[in-house]
């Protein structure tokens, strides 16, 4: 600081410049292939050292989940939702899903052994499995795989029971929302940051989050959880921790952490699927707050590596578990103001794509 406040504001610019051309011609070096890249964020930069951790943290959770006795399986959803896939072929196969159908029933069998597994689940995974067996040729199954499917009694489920399992598209809900009624529900909702001093019944959120569960999800498994925050202190200390809520966060009557668990994935690949599915979540989630009569706002949440930390520790989230989003829920002030923020036309954001 004392050299500082000594060099003559031209040196400090030279300075300055200086440094700038050298971070540039850095990051021009490191940059140049995926080795050298790696040899930057090692020794230069710390920036993905939470998610490095958080991501190998996840795996051994992972493995470790399938010896837990949760409410629900990872593993089964998503083998079951694979299952699922394959009936729907066309044409149908006479057999598939040979390199994990053993897994699949196995761990079918540890849940249905488990007193606190979710029975809705449960029953999804059943009558899948029931179909599947009717559907393919059995004579084309390993006889060990048979022999658990008829031990297990699957086969002697009847078709017309099945409520749980695929269904002809024109059996599907169809609803009698138009275009014009849904371009003005989403017109409807904007980001608002002025709320009544009025509690959130919890009753609406719940509802909310009952349309936010009908969101696609990689594979089933809805990786997401929706922390509710809507008591002080906790509330006032958590509101201040988003970047942007300076001079609103007094205001703010309900916080919902959206958090993404990457215990949900075996592999790093599927990493970056937390973050996809819980935003699908969150804007079905937000649409439906609109129709209770509530209002949202999105709160800007940058991995920054402090306000990652002071949120775990205030939530007590896990190792493998990422906050996502945080959105401010209440009823808003009928003059409050909120920004037009112009959007974006359909012409600017679509490329049509030609040989």
């Amino acid at each position: 600081m004392f050299i500082k406040k000594y060099i003559p504001s031209p040196v400090k610019v030279t300075l300055l410049r200086v440094y700038a051309q050298l971070k540039e011609a850095t990051l021009d070096i490191f940059s140049l292939s995926q080795f050298t890249s790696s040899l930057y964020y090692c020794f230069f930069s710390r920036k993905f050292s939470r998610e490095h951790q958080s991501v190998l943290k996840a795996r051994v959770a992972y493995l470790k989940s399938q010896f837990n006795n949760n409410d629900s399986s990872v593993l089964l959803r998503r083998n079951i939702h694979r299952i699922e896939k394959g009936l729907i072929m066309q044409p149908a196969k006479a057999i598939f899903a040979l390199s994990y159908i053993t897994e699949t029933i196995n761990e079918y069998s540890k849940a249905v052994q488990n007193p606190h597994h979710d029975q809705q689940e449960l029953l999804w995974a059943k009558e899948v499995l029931n179909l599947y067996y009717l559907s393919i040729d059995a004579n084309l199954l390993p006889f060990k795989i048979s022999t658990i499917f008829q031990q297990l009694n699957l086969e002697k489920e009847k078709v017309p029971q099945f409520k749980n399992v695929p269904y002809p598209f024109s059996d599907k809900v169809v609803s009698d929302v138009s275009y014009q009624q849904l371009i003005t529900l989403c017109q409807q909702r904007r980001s608002v940051r002025w709320f009544k001093p009025k509690v959130v019944p919890r009753v609406l959120l719940e509802q909310a989050v009952e349309i936010a569960t009908l969101a696609p999800s990689a594979c089933n498994r809805q990786p997401f959880i929706f922390n509710i925050v809507d008591q002080q202190p906790l509330l006032a200390e958590l509101a201040c921790l988003p970047l942007g809520t300076e001079g609103f966060a007094h205001n703010i009557q309900c916080i919902v952490v959206v958090s993404g668990d990457l215990s949900y994935y075996p592999t790093e690949r599927d990493r970056h699927l937390i973050y996809i599915d819980s935003a699908l979540a969150c804007m079905q989630f937000m649409l439906a707050l609109e129709t209770l009569e509530l209002s949202s706002c999105v709160l800007n949440w940058p991995d920054i590596e402090a306000k990652e930390a002071k949120i775990s520790q205030l939530l007590n989230l896990g190792d493998s578990i990422r906050p996502t989003m945080l959105i401010a829920v209440g009823y808003a002030q009928t003059d409050g103001k909120i920004p037009y923020s112009q959007k974006k036309s359909a012409k600017q954001l679509i490329n049509y794509i030609t040989p």
